[in-house]
């Protein structure tokens, strides 16, 4: 079976889907004020005392059992008896929260016809209401949730895949683990997941985990639908904060969702054998459903990125992002080129090293304000230090001084560790994650396509940069000066996907 044509083409434009900003007018937010100073505290104590009379409850469903019965479905009357109440009381939470119709369309397949369900868009925590149309249905959840105060018993009445993403063993374990149970043949009561792994705006599906897919098994698709003049529930890497989402959320009068269960989707052969087609012809299903694109975006290591060619490439350019910090403090053209010039002089002399702290970026900048610099260090590390070399190879390009071809003659002089005028696949991930501003894991394709007989060399580099169908993104969004990028008259850049954002309120 062939891949899922998802009826987009690929220059359509959509907004980011990682980014979600309230916009409220002053009579909607004076009506938020007036009515959650009345609900919210109403709303929120009842759905904490629920929370609480839950808490004892699920820890009793399993209280006894020896760690072999744990780890065998529950049945019998632990399950007739406290399945109901756990499910009332969840159901309850939701209405004391303003859901008081939970709108159903469609008809939730068996355990039978599908062991798994597949829910998108995952907008909020809020979608956690899915859950009473689904009867409770099992999960994966992240092992450091048990020892979170009532989400730990939740997840143990639950019976949930627990997993550990700081341990490959704990992912192999739970890998092991789920494929047994959505195998089981009816043994295991039936699952569900968010296949996006992270909430979104609802502007277009995300690329799926395979997670859901690796059994090969039917699954049943199911929509989320807010149907709501204002859109309250979503919380998302930029913009509205959760708690702001609670407030508002619990502001209204009430809100509208309706969960649509589409029909079960049985994989073809083709699609069993591999997860990653199966996963993005159900994107792409439940993204025609929904009347939203299917992308290749996906949230990793806390950045939005796409995937190209096995590459991460970042939706929010870290090298754009430092040129408009650096214009914001008053550098001009010829200010940041000289200090562009200053960093690369650095990385070529490797007397004092390419690693620089926040303060010595400040001074090489000449930024009379730190915290900027401290900003730059942070979109290209985890801490308040930075490899210049990530800063020049990503930023020169942009600037229009330099050009590719003697910008990939500097990288290899630099990223050639053992000599001889050819890059090892090491050191050709350390050199794209300079070029475009964050690490670079999967890089065996480029890898290949760009080597010949095990050599990589900088005439094959510039070669499949500039003219392979897949990886000529790289150079065309990233590597080439603001205005052959996209920049506009106006002020407001194009960004990786062809929407418009304005760089000094990215969050908006």
């Amino acid at each position: 079976m062939e891949r899922i044509d998802d009826g987009y083409s690929a220059t359509q434009e959509y907004p980011h889907p990682f980014i979600h900003k309230m916009k409220l007018t002053r009579a909607q937010r004076i009506r938020g004020i007036i009515l959650g100073s009345i609900l919210f505290p109403i709303r929120v104590t009842l759905a904490v005392l629920f929370f609480l009379i839950m808490w004892p409850i699920a820890r009793l469903r399993l209280a006894g059992l020896s760690e072999e019965e744990r780890s065998k479905p529950v049945e019998g009357w632990r399950r007739w008896f406290y399945h109901p109440i756990i499910w009332l009381l969840s159901r309850a939470v939701f209405f004391s929260l303003g859901f008081y119709w939970i709108k159903v369309k469609g008809r939730r397949a068996n355990l039978k016809e599908a062991p798994v369900l597949v829910v998108a868009p995952h907008s909020s925590f809020l979608d956690m209401l899915v859950f009473c149309p689904a009867q409770l249905a099992t999960v994966v959840s992240r092992s450091e949730n048990t020892s979170l105060p009532v989400i730990g018993a939740l997840l143990e009445f639950n019976q949930s895949v627990l997993v550990s993403r700081k341990d490959p063993e704990s992912r192999k374990k739970a890998v092991a683990q789920l494929n047994e149970r959505l195998t089981s043949d009816g043994y295991w009561p039936q699952m569900l997941m968010f296949p996006e792994g992270t909430t979104t705006n609802g502007s277009a599906l995300i690329k799926f985990k395979p997670g859901a897919f690796l059994a090969g098994v039917p699954v049943q698709p199911v929509l989320l639908h807010y149907p709501n003049k204002l859109d309250t529930v979503r919380w998302t890497y930029k913009g509205t904060a959760w708690t702001e989402a609670l407030w508002h959320t619990v502001s209204q009068p009430y809100t509208n969702v309706t969960v649509e269960f589409l029909p079960v989707y049985n994989p073809s052969e083709e699609e069993k054998k591999d997860p990653n087609l199966y996963a993005d012809n159900v994107q792409k299903l439940m993204a025609r459903a929904l009347g939203v694109p299917a992308t290749d975006h996906v949230m990793e290591g806390g950045v939005p990125v796409s995937k190209v060619g096995g590459l991460s490439l970042p939706l929010e350019s870290p090298a754009r992002e430092t040129l408009t910090l650096l214009h914001k403090n008053g550098l001009g053209a010829h200010e940041v080129q000289t200090a562009l010039d200053r960093m690369i002089d650095r990385c070529r002399s490797g007397a004092q090293g390419a690693k620089v702290s926040a303060e010595e970026l400040a001074s090489m900048l000449g930024l009379s304000h730190q915290q900027t610099a401290v900003h730059i260090c942070g979109l290209y590390s985890k801490d308040d230090s930075v490899d210049l070399r990530h800063i020049y190879f990503s930023v020169a390009p942009l600037t229009g001084c330099v050009d590719l071809k003697t910008l990939l003659h500097s990288a290899f002089t630099l990223f050639n560790r053992e000599g001889g005028g050819s890059l090892s696949e090491r050191e050709l991930s350390d050199l794209m994650e300079a070029l475009v501003g964050i690490p670079q894991h999967r890089i065996a394709e480029l890898y290949a396509a760009a080597s010949d007989e095990n050599r990589l060399t900088e005439e094959s580099l510039l070669r499949v940069l500039t003219a392979h169908p897949t990886f000529q993104k790289v150079t065309k969004e990233y590597l080439r000066p603001e205005e052959a990028a996209g920049t506009l008259s106006n002020g407001r850049s194009v960004n990786n996907n062809g929407s418009v954002y304005n760089n000094s309120k990215k969050s908006e």
